[in-house]
């Protein structure tokens, strides 16, 4: 059979979106269903069953998922045990010695394995690799029955400085391999080989935490979709916009961390490439949250880490992406000192909004947009009818009455504050980082983001706003773009003046040659394959790094060292851009060593997203929108648009993903790809 079919499927906090691309065609389908609770893959499978009829057709399923994300922040990982050096076993506990609150005088935390399950053994590692002493293998193995017998389902080994010399760390992991039940035995130097023992001590616990949880749920998906006659490729979003096999991401689920809202950032680039915008900034509105990534120059920013949560580091390459509470389901709440609040806790998908009556009483900012008039309570996202009046009584009662507004400048004021918190995540990622918003465009996607488009243009000064043609899905539609990726680090700790390159090369072509297995692995057709190279440098005497990416010349397989005179150059550059100025006569280092190995995939043409035929510019109905103050605002189906078309506002164009906002005086027009292009009117 010839499978022509490709599936991207995101779950996220409330619904669970599907992206399914007809490869032959280029025509493509959409679906948006509810996310379950607390086994998300009914929802999955539900979610790809409602455009596909036979699975034995899909070429390959690709998954953005939120587990490993969820497990952490809910803290419902798995029980697990640490085997470390004498000494060190306080590391994760310690961290950097932060706080919580950078103000407060006191703070709680508790590292996600107790200091019970966290035992020593002798062995010693110098910071050059010198072996000064050989691990001792029976207290490995006595260590390891004992985390056994309390209950724990994966063990992580980390070693001081074993990044250096992995060779205790790796005859600890065979010993407790002999006996271990499962495969869930991981160590540091396998995970993350660099320099600072918190940063690669707190990455591998989170993955051996995450192991048991992340594994078992794929390995769950996986079984259920062979069963269901589905023969092709299933691939897992990374959190570096890259996606991995199956394997690899039940090897190294840490790596699976906000892969979602990365796939977004991953389609929204595509799209803003094709629509004729190197610029922008996107805001994936959710249920739960309001997601702010910055595209320049077509090129998603990447972090080296982040923080899922207070002392839970993830130091693997990430797409950069700042999170607030401010999501369709975030809930509105007053203060004791009388201060609307919104989020961080959400309704989510169960109960929901109070709209939906499913229990929920308390108001949210999707019940906002109901009481406005924004969204249309006969045809909302997921179908069904929604409860106005129920929405409207839990806005006076939480928020009208404690303020003395009506019901309707409650819910304008809910919208304010939302509008408000994303503004700020905005300009977090822009302004404080000295980016003009002015050169930027807007891309909302998720179910809400299109809402509160124009919002974001006066708020913070954006140039105008990119609407894709299936904007609830467009996380969904990034799995089946993004390109297969594997990252590879080691520190290399070196003087740049004195610097081996030869070793530098030697270095490359072991993580070329393990990364182009991995692709070989995936039996995944790529359209090409390129090699990226970065070195993470500092002047002497400097904490933190600047990321100084190199060309890398690729001959055969072979890979052609840098020169130190290329690195001087490459980090002068990286080090004026990232602080407009160099340190004369400094000497600089090279601390880590970066390599990704990625396979192309196919990117499919937008066109096949664009409107068909000559559509209609007429609208279907029209109906009361608060924005401000009552306005008879025309309702159309945006699908129906044809390219071309000019919509003024006030208007709403209804999808079944997701509902457009056009305030006064802006304009709506659609694109050759279908796209929604929002400006001022004035701007025109």
């Amino acid at each position: 059979m010839t499978r022509r079919t490709m599936v991207g499927v995101d779950v996220g906090g409330t619904f669970t979106d599907v992206f399914v691309l007809d490869e032959a065609t280029g025509a493509a389908r959409v679906a948006k269903v509810p996310t379950t609770r607390p086994d998300q893959s009914r929802g999955f499978l539900d979610g790809i069953g409602a455009q596909v009829d036979d699975l034995g057709s899909v070429a390959s399923v690709v998954h953005g998922t939120t587990a490993g994300t969820n497990a952490l922040l809910e803290r419902k990982g798995a029980r697990i045990g640490i085997i470390t050096t004498a000494g060190f076993r306080d590391v994760l506990e310690m961290r950097r010695r932060d706080r919580p609150r950078t103000w407060g005088l006191r703070g709680d935390f508790e590292p996600v394995v107790p200091r019970d399950l966290r035992l020593e053994v002798p062995e010693r590692v110098l910071a050059d690799g010198t072996l000064h002493t050989a691990v001792d293998l029976d207290a490995v193995r006595a260590a390891g029955k004992a985390l056994l017998e309390q209950g724990c389902a994966a063990v992580a080994v980390l070693f001081v400085n074993a990044y250096a010399n992995p060779e205790n760390e790796r005859a600890a992991l065979a010993a407790l391999r002999d006996f271990w039940p499962t495969p869930h035995v991981t160590c540091s130097s396998d995970i993350l080989p660099e320099i600072r023992e918190f940063e690669r001590f707190s990455t591998t616990a989170l993955n051996a935490y995450l192991q048991p949880e992340v594994s078992g749920y794929l390995s769950r998906l996986e079984a259920a979709l062979r069963d269901g006659g589905f023969g092709g490729e299933f691939l897992i979003v990374q959190s570096n916009g890259g996606v991995m096999a199956v394997d690899s991401a039940c090897r190294l689920p840490v790596r699976t961390a906000l892969s979602g809202p990365a796939a977004g950032v991953i389609a929204a680039a595509h799209i803003a490439e094709g629509a004729g915008f190197a610029d922008i900034i996107t805001g994936d509105m959710g249920g739960t949250s309001f997601d702010v990534s910055l595209i320049a120059g077509g090129q998603p920013a990447l972090a080296a880490q982040t923080s899922i949560d207070f002392g839970m580091v993830v130091r693997t390459p990430m797409i950069e992406i700042t999170t607030i509470g401010a999501g369709g389901g975030s809930i509105a709440w007053v203060d004791k000192g009388g201060l609307l609040n919104i989020g961080p806790e959400s309704a989510g998908s169960d109960p929901g909004p109070v709209a939906y009556g499913r229990g929920n009483t308390r108001p949210t900012v999707t019940d906002a947009n109901i009481v406005l008039g924004r969204i249309d309570p006969d045809r909302p996202i997921g179908g069904g009818k929604l409860d106005v009046a129920a929405a409207r009584a839990a806005i006076d009662a939480h928020v009208g009455q404690p303020l003395g507004l009506s019901t309707e400048d409650a819910a304008e004021a809910i919208i304010r504050v939302a509008n408000a918190r994303m503004a700020g995540a905005i300009r977090l990622v822009s302004i404080e980082r000295g980016h003009d918003p002015a050169r930027f465009a807007f891309m909302p996607f998720g179910g809400g983001g299109a809402l509160h488009a124009g919002a974001m243009l006066a708020e913070v000064g954006l140039a105008r706003a990119i609407v894709p043609r299936y904007p609830g899905v467009t996380s969904a539609m990034g799995c089946v773009i993004a390109d297969m990726r594997q990252d590879f680090v080691q520190t290399v700790n070196a003087m740049t003046d004195s610097a081996d390159t030869q070793a530098l090369g030697a270095l490359v072509q072991d993580h070329v040659d393990r990364g182009m297995r991995m692709l070989d692995a995936a039996g995944v057709a790529f359209a090409g394959r390129a090699v990226e190279l970065a070195l993470d440098m500092a002047y002497l005497g400097q904490t933190h790094t600047v990321a100084v990416p190199l060309p890398v010349t690729l001959r055969d397989g072979r890979v052609t060292p840098p020169e130190r005179a290329q690195i001087a150059t490459a980090f002068d550059a990286a080090y004026t851009a990232t602080y407009g100025r160099l340190l004369p006569g400094g000497v600089t280092r090279i601390l880590n060593l970066r390599t990704a190995v990625i396979g192309q995939r196919p990117k499919f043409d937008l066109a096949g997203l664009a409107p068909q035929g000559a559509g209609s510019t007429a609208p279907r109905t029209s109906r009361p929108v608060h924005v401000g103050a009552w306005v008879e605002a025309a309702i159309y189906d945006r699908l129906a648009l044809p390219v071309g078309a000019v919509i003024p506002g006030p208007a709403v164009l209804e999808q079944p993903d997701t509902t457009i906002l056009i305030e006064p005086g802006m304009t709506g027009t659609v694109d050759m790809h279908g796209n929604l292009i929002l400006t001022k009117a004035e701007a025109r």
